[in-house]
């Protein structure tokens, strides 16, 4: 199993919390919910239970049906599943418990009797058409698991210096060199093109070959498409998925969904980018009208940006119609030769990194009638009373127009400014030059 931070969050809900909540740990499909809490059980407890509600038996199902007398239905479990059971040194893990909603709504029940400890595994959990006829548990904290980050892919590739160095750099704002930087640069590469699904991540180590990797993305890109038409038949939510990488690639100020769906009416198009955004496969960054610390208060709902929540996906989905020969995108990020027109890469990393560590993703546009210019900053996050306003830069980092802009009409209201682009650390003025790999450090 890879090495991964949620472990630690399980951990400390374990001791802090001591069996009087269940913990729900979200996240999409195949980002290791399943693997990660399985080895926490092994390792936490003196023994638990696994149901897994996609293979489970219905003899299993069936004992959801009336927990009114838990003596037996602990009873029942345990000779079904041949484990025995140890008060408040056991726990319960209900693996893809949106296929069974009756066992989540016995949550409530389970945690109040406090014999052992519950865990709950989901993915697209919290669309309304899994929980429409249960009761949600108020007993039940929530965790959100993202894909492999950048420094648990190095931890991956058997590297655990470089992310810790980096940081005191950040905090020092000096540059980490060229050999170094080069480094750096190649292994976020590779991360691009790989991405933070750990089944994508073991088949590169394993076999080293990337089209063995691009199949697997492919393999999970369909498993995301499956899902999808599930919960709307029409196979709009589908399209909308699939449109992501060509959307951002128009470089306008908005993810447009006449463009997509001609026919589908506003109303519709809210709710189904509602869903997409609830199945944690996409990330949003909404336009704000007021760049403060108070942000939320002023998104423009109708208004925003769709990115991947994995990078190697993002990579895969661009070239979805075609066959793995035909994609150069490997050789040119490989060889450091990507062009200006697939920055989009860029600002796709720059989204997962920034929603990973916990922000709220929001960007402004505005235009000048002195100038008569339209500007747009891509990211834009709070931190403390004030905002940040981020750059991202593929290519030609010297010209910042937009940044520039924003940074005149509401200097009241910055932080700190920063473009994050491809070189090493510097600063011009009060601007932070941050290589992209520094993005978590903001």
């Amino acid at each position: 199993m890879f090495k991964r931070k949620i472990y630690d969050e399980l951990q400390h809900w374990k001791n802090t919390r001591a069996g009087k909540t269940a913990l729900l740990v979200e996240g999409q499909r195949r980002v290791g919910k399943s693997t990660v809490v399985e080895e926490f059980a092994k390792q936490a407890y003196k023994s638990y239970i696994l149901i897994d509600f996609s293979t489970c038996s219905q003899e299993i199902r069936d004992l959801f049906n009336d927990i009114s007398d838990l003596d037996f239905f602990f009873l029942q479990l345990q000779l079904l599943t041949h484990v025995r059971l140890e008060e408040r040194n056991s726990v319960i893990i209900f693996d893809e418990v949106q296929l069974y909603p009756l066992a989540r709504q016995a949550i409530k029940s389970l945690v109040k009797d406090h014999r052992y400890d519950y865990i709950e595994t989901g993915s697209l959990i919290s669309i309304k058409k899994n929980v429409k006829d249960i009761l949600i548990p108020s007993e039940e904290q929530r965790i959100y698991m993202y894909p492999m980050d950048f420094e648990e892919f190095l931890w991956a590739l058997g590297d655990d210096v470089t992310v810790p160095m980096l940081e005191i750099l950040f905090s020092k704002q000096k540059p980490a060199g060229d050999g170094a930087h080069r480094k750096i640069m190649r292994n976020l590469r590779l991360y691009m093109l790989i991405g933070g699904m750990p089944q994508a991540v073991e088949t590169y180590l394993q076999e080293n070959n990337f089209e063995a990797v691009d199949q697997i993305k492919r393999d999970i890109l369909r498993l995301y498409e499956d899902d999808f038409y599930k919960i709307d038949p029409s196979g709009r939510l589908s399209h909308l998925f699939d449109a992501i990488p060509a959307q951002l690639n128009r470089n306008t100020s908005r993810y447009t969904v006449s463009n997509v769906i001609p026919s589908l009416r506003p109303g519709s198009s809210l709710n189904l980018i509602a869903e997409l955004i609830d199945s944690r496969t996409a990330l949003a960054a909404y336009h704000t009208s007021q760049p403060s610390a108070d942000m939320a208060s002023y998104k423009d709902l109708t208004k925003f940006k769709l990115f991947l929540s994995d990078t190697g996906l993002f990579t895969t989905l661009m070239f979805k119609n075609k066959a793995f020969t035909e994609n150069d995108i490997y050789k040119k990020l490989l060889s450091d030769k990507i062009s200006a027109n697939l920055g989009y890469l860029f600002e796709n990393l720059t989204a997962q990194m920034l929603a990973t560590k916990g922000y709220d993703l929001y960007y402004h546009t505005f235009s000048s009638k002195d100038k008569g210019s339209n500007y747009e900053v891509d990211f834009l996050i709070a931190k403390s009373n004030k905002v940040v306003p981020i750059e991202v830069k593929s290519s030609n980092y010297k010209r910042h127009a937009s940044l520039d802009a924003f940074c005149q009409k509401y200097s009241a209201q910055i932080a700190e400014k920063y473009i994050l682009y491809t070189k090493d650390f510097q600063k011009e003025q009060d601007i932070r030059l941050l290589p992209i790999y520094m993005s978590p450090f903001i």
